[in-house]
């Protein structure tokens, strides 16, 4: 794992997407990015195409996700469902079917503190969704990711996780009272853990990973929030406008998705891997002093937690990964 401190960057909390990807030619370069049709998703596939890459969309909702891409620049539009095995594992096999290597992948699709639901298995919906279903499609993506000759995969993780770690004996729930937030913040500490546990084993095939927090951004993902918190947040003002403020953490679409294309593409990050980022850098790890301010947090780079979390993914997808 690379050393978890700032490598100053030379980038910062109002940087944008386009100014991180600026003189940078990715044509050759084929990106898979989930939630790539909403919010930082749609952004950050955005800029990935309009520096020259060839991006693939999954999404649950392709009539939504049609409107959503309407008029950018062109986008591939696949059906994936994060919640279904059975989906993640046809859109793998369609994927791979074509022959292609994978450059980029960028788990960025999420659901945040809904109230409790469950997928067809009976997990946690946070749980399934933020983690165990990009765990299992990361999985099934691993010979393209290793046929690539250098690929990153980069997970949208929260400043969240500092409200908590992953609880390896109940993720899902099933012997403790379920608190929405408490469950985002699992699925954000599981989201760096994944990263940290695959770039050690995947570096040896030229696979690296990264987590990363973007900002808070008012998008779809506060759509469980209601509005009463999401002022109390500072997410929004007193009209209902989205608050940008970077320097203190309140960014546009634009700002937000820099940090994701930051840890996607810049040489900066070469030979390095296994590390959560925050406004295009490393950040700092700090302890556990109950805030929510910047930098990772202990329960969330831990070696032995993450190679723990990593057997339970497997045991719980069925998934055997690498």
């Amino acid at each position: 794992m690379t050393e978890q401190r700032p490598l100053g960057s030379g980038f910062g909390p109002a940087t944008t997407a386009a100014e991180v990807i600026a003189g940078q030619d990715l044509r050759g370069k084929v990106a898979i990015v989930t939630g790539g049709y909403s919010g930082l998703g749609l952004v950050a596939a955005q800029t990935l195409a309009e520096a020259g890459a060839e991006v693939v969309v999954p999404a649950r909702d392709e009539a939504k996700a049609r409107a959503a891409m309407a008029g950018g620049p062109p986008l591939q539009l696949e059906t994936l469902d994060l919640m279904d095995p059975a989906s993640i594992d046809a859109f793998a096999q369609r994927f791979l079917a074509s022959g292609r290597p994978l450059h980029l992948l960028v788990n960025s699709a999420g659901i945040m503190a809904p109230p409790l639901m469950r997928d067809a298995r009976g997990y946690e919906s946070q749980f399934s969704t933020n983690h165990l279903g990009h765990f299992q499609l990361t999985a099934r993506l691993w010979p393209a990711l290793k046929s690539a000759g250098g690929a990153r995969v980069v997970q949208v993780s929260s400043r969240g996780h500092a409200r908590g770690g992953v609880n390896l004996e109940d993720v899902n729930y099933e012997r403790r009272e379920y608190v929405p937030w408490e469950g985002y913040a699992q699925s954000k500490s599981a989201n760096i853990l994944f990263a940290l546990e695959l770039d050690a084993r995947g570096q040896g095939d030229g696979v690296r990973a990264f987590s990363l927090h973007p900002g808070g951004i008012m998008t779809n993902l506060g759509r469980f929030t209601p509005a009463e918190h999401l002022r109390a947040f500072d997410i929004i003002d007193d009209e209902g406008k989205p608050v940008v403020d970077p320097a203190r953490d309140r960014k546009s679409p634009e700002q937000g998705a820099a940090t994701i294309v930051w840890c996607a593409v810049s040489p900066q990050l070469d030979g390095a891997g296994g590390v959560y980022c925050e406004d295009c850098d490393i950040a700092a790890a700090v302890p556990d002093d109950g805030a929510m301010g910047a930098g990772v947090r202990p329960w969330a780079i831990d070696k032995e937690i993450a190679g723990k979390l990593w057997t339970l993914s497997e045991t719980l997808t069925g998934v055997k990964f690498l």
